[in-house]
């Protein structure tokens, strides 16, 4: 009986949900986007699919986004969107129900830990394993977390940074901050709002900070065209963007993922602080990808920074891993059903 028993892990994010399964790696890597039609509040699809939807809408659907900084905002929706990436990755004919490992913020509540689980169960798992997001990212990362050793995992996703010192498979030390590569979108937004007088949508933000954005001025700019409707004719109008301005209009919200990394050394045992500065910081999550962000750390920090191999998928390897081992890792698991 027990070959049937699947498994999955689930980075459950705020912009990307992945799903990992033991044996075959990560099967599916989707938007956290559910489109719902307005009038019988009809799920209409979701994942990618979705996500081509915002934006571009008639006003009776609606493209949510049930995860808000990490956490689940709208209970039903997520529920829905879990039940379909679930089935999704075991495929139609699955009738098992599978073991899911979930993954949360490092400052999520009680309350939100068990929405999470019971959003899970819903959506058709058998048992429901909840793990703190920079455990796994470490597990993912390959970090041996059970030694005696001070490691400090930093993971930048779409709505929370989370920066953790990890010893002997538990956090010393940790805090969660809300701002990270969505906040950043928004800042860019801003910022060619103010200085260009420009309308730009959410994906043109993102794209200008994956091809042009840097976090610390750089010598050799890259530039990119960008298009979007004019605040004052509202007419549609292109104009010429550079890095080093990406770099100022961003300088905010770095300084508050920096801050929380500070933080987070300033509450670490002595001893520990003594292996993070010889191990360095590891960088997980796809926000961590913005050029020159390691850099950035250790001209603030003075401890050096390292970005994860994969860092996009650091979260879901390490559900995969916590989950092909359980035994090994109990300690770590905060929430089961």
């Amino acid at each position: 009986m027990k070959l049937f028993s699947r498994k999955i892990g689930i980075d459950l994010g705020t912009t990307n949900t992945l799903v990992f399964v033991p044996g075959k790696g990560i099967v599916l890597n989707e938007p956290s986007v559910v489109a719902v039609s307005e009038q019988d509040n009809r799920i209409l699809a979701v994942g990618s699919e979705a996500k081509n939807m915002i934006g571009k809408t008639p006003d009776n659907i609606i493209a949510y986004r049930p995860m808000k900084d990490g956490v689940i905002a709208d209970y039903r929706v997520t529920e829905a969107m879990l039940r379909y990436f679930i089935n999704k990755a075991l495929g139609k004919w699955n009738i098992w129900k599978p073991e899911v490992m979930v993954s949360v913020p490092a400052g999520v509540t009680s309350t939100e830990r068990r929405a999470v689980i019971e959003a899970t169960i819903k959506a058709g798992a058998k048992n429901a394993y909840v793990v703190k997001e920079p455990i796994l990212a470490a597990i993912g990362a390959g970090i041996p977390i059970y030694e005696a050793m001070g490691h400090m995992v930093v993971d930048i996703g779409g709505g929370t940074t989370d920066a953790a010192v990890i010893s002997l498979g538990g956090i010393v030390a940790s805090t969660s901050v809300k701002c990270a590569g969505n906040r950043i979108d928004v800042a860019i937004t801003d910022y060619i709002k103010k200085t260009f007088n420009l309308a730009i949508g959410d994906k043109t933000a993102e794209d200008i900070k994956i091809k042009i954005g840097s976090a610390v001025p750089m010598d050799e700019e890259l530039s990119m065209t960008i298009k979007g409707r004019d605040y004052i004719s509202g007419l549609p109008r292109t104009a010429e963007v550079k890095s080093n301005e990406i770099v100022k209009a961003i300088a905010q919200e770095l300084r508050e993922m920096i801050k929380a990394i500070k933080d987070v050394l300033q509450e670490t045992p002595p001893e520990l602080a003594a292996d993070i500065i010889d191990r360095g910081i590891i960088m997980t999550g796809g926000s961590s990808l913005l050029r020159n962000l390691p850099e950035l750390v250790y001209r603030r920090t003075g401890v050096k920074a390292v970005l994860a191999k994969d860092a996009l998928y650091c979260v879901a390897k390490g559900t995969g891993i916590a989950l092909e081992h359980l035994d090994t890792y109990k300690k770590s698991i905060i929430a089961k059903r």
